[in-house]
């Protein structure tokens, strides 16, 4: 299979698992987790999916967007969710500065009134500029801002690691940012 045809697997996937499960009349468990069987059996009916190549999409993605349970026999989005799901985030002291990345076009309504998750269940942030900069080119031309999240966490903010390394919280307030890039 080619990559482009992944590539919209891999996107079907995450439509699934972090959004709208019952397009395909697929079913989450309270925790995000969907039966192996059952979720090849529902992208099936768009895509040609088997254990093989979703194995494949999971061990190749490189955000890591998804996880098998132990036992191999569920799957679940790691993060990113917009429906209302508990990932079983670990909660976690963040170091003195993390970085969000968007698009130039939200910046002043970003520095009015903070990240919001905009959709989603929170705000992602990375832990290097880079990373925060790929963000943001998804959106448009990028920009970057560097959270004080040390300062954060001293105030009195929660800190979410999820699996996959993205660090996660309900909202930013704008007196926490910098313009970074």
């Amino acid at each position: 299979m080619d990559a482009d045809s992944k590539t919209r697997i891999s996107k079907y996937l995450s439509y699934l698992l972090r959004h709208h499960p019952e397009a395909a009349g697929l079913k989450l468990d309270e925790h995000g987790w969907a039966v192996i069987t059952e979720l090849i059996a529902a992208v099936r009916k768009k895509y040609p999916l088997n254990e093989s190549l979703l194995e494949e999409i999971v061990q190749t993605d490189e955000k890591q967007r998804y996880a098998f349970s132990e036992d191999h026999q569920r799957i679940r989005a790691n993060q990113g969710h917009s429906i209302p799901v508990d990932v079983e985030l670990t909660e976690a002291v963040p170091p003195e500065f993390l970085y969000h990345g968007t698009a130039e076009k939200s910046v002043e309504k970003i520095l009015e009134e903070g990240l919001k998750p905009m959709g989603r269940l929170y705000v992602h942030l990375s832990k290097d500029p880079s990373t925060a900069v790929k963000v943001g080119q998804r959106h448009g031309k990028p920009a970057v801002f560097l959270v004080r999240s040390e300062d954060m966490y001293r105030d009195g903010f929660r800190f979410f690691l999820s699996s996959n390394q993205v660090w996660l919280i309900p909202q930013v307030p704008a007196w926490y940012l910098v313009r970074f890039l």
